[in-house]
């Protein structure tokens, strides 16, 4: 009859929370299968398998995910916020450059059917009016920036996080730098709490880039500063980059373009050198910036 729901016997009650609670192996297919029936979206193998990386990685203390530009690392999280969310566990965040808050909102709701809500200055304000902890979820994924939540550092330390995503986390990388208070604020914040860095590129211009990132998930994966610097700052032997490589496995993983040219086709980029030479004004311009750029201090 119309408006009325459909019965379920108390036997099927029983098996659908047997389902709803029941517990996997962290690296199974069957850990994440009712969330790949619910996402909206063509799930390639890759992504899955960078999913059930985070979920077994050590101590489930977190796991960078490091996948080149293109290949989904926000489907990858999308599947593990929407695990954690299934499993009852709700307590979560996602920390982002501001520009990207509303993209991450979108690709919550439209693919995974995840609530989520902006976190920033009006909203906390409205929150503390109404008498609200601003970091108390609420049912819903709260998304932040990086200054937002390093100035607010103190009540995120003391919240109970099930999971926080961290994007673009290459920005973050030079932790390791006294001068790099907003990333030493974050990872001070975050110490004890389940963890997902995003990042096309983990490792830019030096090995200590990539040591400021493990230091994120496990502060203690490689030592302190000046022992990493001892053993890794120079690469000069086969063994040093093998070692190197296993002591990262537990804690990164990455997938390369052509690692996945037999199920995603990529269009083929042609580069074409163009000679340009600046004018006399250009070059003069270039030449002042560029001194201004790599002066020693700033002018008083």
């Amino acid at each position: 009859m119309a408006g009325c729901r459909p019965m379920i016997t108390p036997y099927h009650a029983k098996y659908y929370a047997h389902e709803l609670t029941k517990r996997c192996a962290a690296d199974s297919m069957e850990k994440l299968a009712g969330t790949l029936v619910d996402a909206q979206v063509d799930l390639n193998p890759h992504q899955v398998e960078a999913a059930l990386f985070a979920f077994k990685s050590p101590l489930s203390s977190g796991a960078i995910l490091a996948d080149e530009v293109g290949l989904g690392k926000t489907i990858e999280a999308g599947l593990v916020l929407s695990q954690k969310w299934a499993e009852g566990k709700r307590r979560t965040m996602i920390i982002m450059p501001a520009s990207l808050r509303k993209q991450w909102v979108q690709e919550l709701q439209e693919k995974f059917f995840l609530p989520s809500t902006i976190l920033e200055a009006k909203s906390y304000k409205a929150a503390i009016k109404g008498g609200r902890d601003p970091f108390e979820p609420d049912g819903k994924i709260i998304i932040c920036s990086y200054q937002f939540a390093a100035r607010h550092a103190e009540e995120i330390m003391v919240t109970l996080w099930d999971l926080v995503v961290i994007d673009e986390a290459h920005r973050l990388r030079n932790v390791y730098k006294s001068g790099n208070k907003t990333a030493r604020a974050l990872r001070s914040a975050l110490v004890n709490v389940p963890k997902v860095l995003l990042t096309a590129t983990p490792l830019q211009n030096s090995l200590m880039e990539l040591y400021g990132l493990v230091s994120f998930i496990d502060e203690y994966a490689f030592g302190d500063e000046k022992s990493f610097r001892a053993k890794y700052a120079r690469l000069t032997s086969d063994d040093q980059f093998s070692e190197l490589k296993a002591r990262l496995k537990p804690l990164c993983h990455r997938t390369l373009r052509r690692q996945v040219l037999e199920y995603v086709k990529f269009t083929n980029r042609r580069a074409i050198t163009q000679e340009f030479w600046p004018t006399q004004d250009e070059q003069d311009l270039y030449d002042r910036v560029s001194d201004y750029l790599q002066r020693h201090q700033c002018p008083v």
